[in-house]
């Protein structure tokens, strides 16, 4: 209740984006979900599934709110549905935190700068997983050969050979992962 509260959501909204997160599928094609006397809305129109990598295998998550109103425009422009600017989520606790690498270049993609999808360090289940996730900037070194990387261990092995940089520019975004390899809301 407390976590609700200081994301900024509405019992109400939180209920609505549940209901529609449980009628989603391990494909990424927004269904109907009834709204309660409201209009009908999909999971899309909502906030659209993004596939992204946990330990080799591929899960879905969505983008609700950012603590940078750059990054938020980014991931509003690239979803469709607006992205929530929330600055003190900037502010939250290390142990509120799980992590997400984010590739700023190195092979084409649906990622938010157009390369590779993002790197997840916890699914849910885990005791490390948190749907507030603090950004890791993932950047290909000149000279090294850019491959897709699907796990932390993967991205951590480029760093330590050297392969890659990794940069955390101290931005904030709630990503809760709706299904992952094994399980799903």
């Amino acid at each position: 209740m407390k976590l609700i509260t200081f994301l900024g959501m509405s019992l109400t909204v939180f209920a609505h984006v549940l209901a529609a997160c449980a009628q989603a599928t391990a494909t990424p094609s927004p269904t109907a979900a009834p709204m309660g006397g409201m209009e009908e809305a999909t999971s899309g129109d909502l906030a659209p599934l993004v596939t992204g990598y946990y330990d080799g295998g591929e899960v879905l998550f969505i983008h609700t709110e950012a603590s940078d109103p750059d990054v938020a425009d980014m991931l509003t422009g690239m979803m469709g549905p607006q992205v929530v600017l929330v600055p003190q989520l900037a502010e939250a606790l290390e142990t509120l935190l799980a992590e997400v690498y984010v590739f700023t270049n190195g092979v084409p993609g649906m990622g938010p700068f157009g390369f590779q999808p993002d790197v997840f360090d916890a699914i849910p289940g885990e005791e490390a997983y948190r749907p507030l996730r603090a950004v890791n900037l993932v950047t290909w070194q000149e000279g090294a050969t850019p491959r897709k990387l699907r796990s932390l261990e993967e991205v951590l092995a480029a760093e330590a050979a050297g392969e890659v940089s990794i940069a955390r520019p101290g931005v904030v975004v709630n990503m809760p992962i709706l299904s992952w390899p094994g399980g799903h809301r």
